[in-house]
């Protein structure tokens, strides 16, 4: 067995909170309550919750401290001095506008952009960004660079980007780079192919659109694999990034290391004053957009802390960590792995479940069921369609074990290990699923499925 380091927790545990593992017989119980949808179990009833990355973090003592010191005023609050410095000089960006969380951000900028009938190309859409874009009307287009250099598989490719520009350029309404890429394994851009892109849109007078929601993470990978660990200043690196695009969204909720929050970032006067418009009729006045002073002031304590060498390393590690252990027992991860998560590929581990019958939907059950395991499948539930009654999968059948910011050790992710070896030795208790009510977008989070025997 090769020996993987998993490196030491870069703080000390101050506050606990209490986790159980129900009894087996139980968690059957929770599950079908659940329609056998994991979003809809209860947190109490979740020994390992690995369903996201998202606001499920713990926050730093200078986060919390920070938080005390959150100014409430409605307008021109010093929180949103605090968060604006910090942003403005990572971004580079003017008009930084804050907002509750990164969807909010989407929803903003693909209802002031013209959205309907235009094909907006990526390196991987995140799931709310698809479908905020499909919703107005719009095309949401995939070009993952198949044949790019490990880690960076993330990588959006170039010279198709550029033949579907050429092809339809009066319908194309921008590039978007997702960093990093999760929809196809949380997997890492490189600095080379963000100019590239960069220099793609210009010759196309095409707007750069960035989704930075994991952007430290990111700079990780470029800064160890691409630049070959030159310098420690990570947040340099994250500046530069930055300048390449036109607008900026994020969740702040990811390597923001908050639990609630986001922002939008624009360069253009014009667009900016639209944005204006949309954020106060549904978010807040610009200076808070949403959120309480104390957010914000936790949010420019996180965005700093998130780009710190120790903490970067010890948070990519975790992740590699598992994947590693995983791989050794033979499951069939996704490689190589990402920044925040680890990736099964659930077809090959059900193989004789078909994509209509959702073999992801069955392994995160089966986790959940024999360990407390909560995960989330990223596969034809999230992304398959029907079209003229016809049936089309995603391109993947995965089941995403995304790994909370600051919160697990080792010991839990040796659970979780565990618990994969005894579900690779049962039976799974379907032979898949099928879905029973679901709405027109973002059916996983709402979905109810029925075994199908």
């Amino acid at each position: 067995m090769t020996e993987i380091m998993h490196p030491p927790e870069p703080f000390k545990i101050k506050m606990t909170e209490p986790i159980w593992l129900l009894p087996r017989k139980q968690r059957y119980e929770k599950l079908k309550e659940a329609h056998y949808n994991l979003f809809f179990l209860r947190s109490r009833d979740v020994f390992i919750d690995l369903l996201t990355d998202s606001g499920t973090g713990a926050m730093s003592q200078d986060q919390w401290a920070a938080m005390l010191l959150g100014d409430e005023a409605y307008a021109g609050a010093r929180s949103w001095e605090e968060f604006y410095s910090v942003a403005n000089d990572l971004t580079g960006c003017e008009h930084i506008f804050p907002v509750h969380q990164g969807r909010a951000a989407e929803r903003i900028i693909f209802s002031v952009v013209d959205t309907d009938g235009k094909i907006f190309i990526s390196n991987g859409h995140f799931d709310t960004t698809r479908a905020n874009i499909e919703s107005r009307g719009g095309i949401a287009i995939d070009l993952p660079d198949e044949n790019a250099k490990s880690p960076f598989k993330g990588n959006l490719d170039i010279a198709r980007a550029e033949e579907l520009i050429k092809q339809k350029r009066d319908r194309i309404g921008g590039l978007i780079l997702t960093l990093t890429n999760n929809t196809f394994g949380g997997v890492p851009v490189s600095l080379e192919n963000i100019r590239q892109t960069y220099e793609l849109a210009k010759k196309h007078d095409l707007p750069l659109y960035m989704d930075i929601a994991r952007i430290a993470e990111n700079v990780y990978f470029i800064w160890k694999y691409e630049l070959n660990e030159e310098g420690d200043d990570l947040w340099e690196i994250g500046k530069e990034i930055c300048r390449y695009a036109d607008v900026l969204m994020m969740s702040a909720k990811k390597d923001g290391l908050v639990n609630m929050g986001g922002m939008l970032c624009v360069r253009d006067d014009t667009l900016a004053e639209q944005i204006k418009i949309d954020l106060i009729l549904g978010e807040g006045f610009p200076t808070y957009g949403g959120l309480a002073g104390r957010d914000l002031s936790a949010l420019a304590v996180g965005l700093k802390e998130a780009f710190q060498l120790p903490y970067l390393e010890y948070r990519i590690g975790q992740v590699r960590y598992l994947w590693h252990r995983l791989k050794e027992i033979e499951i069939p991860v996704l490689k190589p792995h990402g920044g925040h998560a680890v990736y099964v590929d659930a077809a090959k581990f059900y193989p004789d479940i078909p994509p209509e019958k959702y073999p992801g939907q069955v392994l995160a059950c089966m986790l959940y069921l024999e360990g407390g395991i909560r995960t989330v499948e990223i596969g034809s539930v999230m992304f398959g369609k029907e079209e003229n009654g016809k049936f089309i999968p995603a391109p993947k059948e995965l089941v995403r074990l995304a790994i909370p910011r600051r919160i697990y050790t080792q010991s839990h992710m040796d659970h979780v290990i565990r618990v994969f070896e005894q579900v690779k030795n049962k039976e799974s208790f379907c032979k898949g699923f099928r879905i029973t009510k679901a709405m027109p977008y973002l059916r996983h989070f709402t979905a109810h499925f029925e075994p199908v025997n």
